[in-house]
């Protein structure tokens, strides 16, 4: 009998997609329920993580302190692979920014980076690991 296909993916999210999927509804707040339910693992660096929080702090988003802690304490931290940083990548995405979220794809060896990046979407895959837009991945 065949090998039994892993039916969970390893991602990358980028900081948008994840904003985007915990403050508003639509089709990337699937990704919530996604994680939540173990369908997939959302894997994050030290570095994704700051620009996670960082992001979520921006005054347009008006969340207190407290909000913020709750949601990456409640929403994030328990669904998420942390992952150890041992390749640096640099210099690959046209936005050096976007190359926190390659280097930690390749070092958590992602089966997808999930973006609305247009830095990352041009590139389409990374070492093999295939970039698409949240609507891409759910299909």
């Amino acid at each position: 009998m065949g090998e039994k296909r892993r039916k969970i993916k390893r991602v990358v999210l980028d900081t948008n997609v994840i904003v985007s999927a915990l403050l508003f509804e639509g089709q990337s707040s699937a990704l919530v329920g996604l994680w939540k339910q173990g369908k997939i693992i959302p894997l994050v660096s030290t570095e994704t993580l700051k620009e996670i929080i960082r992001v979520l702090a921006y005054p347009k988003f008006d969340l207190r302190e407290e909000e913020i802690k709750s949601i990456i304490n409640e929403d994030i931290l328990p669904y998420v692979e942390t992952v150890k940083i041992t390749r640096e990548i640099k210099g690959i995405s046209s936005d050096a920014a976007d190359d926190i979220f390659l280097t930690c794809a390749l070092n958590g060896k992602a089966e997808a980076i999930i973006s609305g990046d247009t830095h990352l979407l041009s590139l389409k895959e990374f070492e093999g690991i295939p970039i698409s837009k949240i609507t891409e991945f759910l299909t």
